[in-house]
């Protein structure tokens, strides 16, 4: 992964024990990181509860020797919306690219 965008991704495993969703959604909007997961609940934090963020990127169905190559892939194609806060969302042939509600 590119330096510059893996300084901006929060690695869960720098926090130690599961701080809970709310909880790393919050860090990483505080030091404007993009967070990667496989969980599908941050989307409804972020649409349904409001919950500030500086970009999510999904991978709820990939099976793991594909994560790497296709963040590699995401980060060179889609860098302005990473950049914009977008939620993104890759399963088996299908990136999705949703606006933020929140911009911030």
């Amino acid at each position: 992964m590119a330096t510059g965008t893996r300084a901006r991704c929060l690695d869960a495993r720098e926090l130690g024990a599961d701080p809970g969703d709310r909880a790393l959604l919050a860090r990483a909007h505080a030091e404007r990181r993009v967070l990667v997961t496989l969980d599908t609940d941050f989307g409804e934090l972020i649409y349904l509860h409001d919950v500030p963020h500086a970009g999510l990127v999904r991978l709820p169905d990939l099976p793991p020797e594909q994560r790497i190559a296709l963040m590699a892939q995401l980060i060179d194609q889609h860098r302005e919306a990473l950049d914009s806060a977008a939620v993104i969302t890759i399963r088996t042939g299908l990136v999705r690219i949703s606006s933020s509600p929140f911009q911030g």
